[in-house]
């Protein structure tokens, strides 16, 4: 299920935003905006006309309750979601959906006897699976209440 476009780093922050609302959730926004202060501005010896032209915006969200969820939005249609500290490199268009696939309850932890392993799994409609690697150090007491 294709997700709405979302063209730039402040376009995802309002549909974060929304659907934190749509949960019940506060959203804390830190923005980094300029050359000197987001890693687009480290990119040497781009060309005029490669799309860093303009300038670059990264994005922050510290999102309360539990689990402990941070987004971190990058200049290029890239973003890393932490979900109770375990983090996925998710899609920019695809962050609300996934973020609305945690709160909904679309997420578990497998977990396997041999050899011995844990993996959290969150499960947006339309798209593979995401799935990351939980050491047993990472496994809180709401990581464990997934363990299937």
């Amino acid at each position: 299920m294709p997700h709405p476009p979302l063209p730039s780093t402040q376009s995802a922050v309002f549909a974060v935003e929304a659907m934190a609302a749509r949960h019940g959730r506060e959203v804390r926004a830190g923005h980094d905006i300029g050359r000197d202060r987001t890693f687009a501005g480290l990119v040497a010896g781009h060309t005029p006309g490669d799309g860093l032209d303009a300038i670059p915006h990264e994005a922050f969200l510290e999102i309360g309750g539990r689990p402990e969820v941070t987004v971190r939005l990058f200049v290029h249609d890239e973003a890393v979601v932490a979900v109770d500290g375990i983090a996925f490199d998710v899609a920019r268009d695809s962050v609300p959906a996934f973020l609305d696939a945690v709160w909904s309850g679309d997420v578990h932890v497998r977990q396997r006897t041999f050899p011995p392993s844990c993996t959290l799994i969150v499960t947006v409609p339309g798209e593979p699976g995401y799935r990351e690697t939980v050491t047993h150090l990472q496994l809180s007491p709401w990581l464990a209440g997934l363990i299937r």
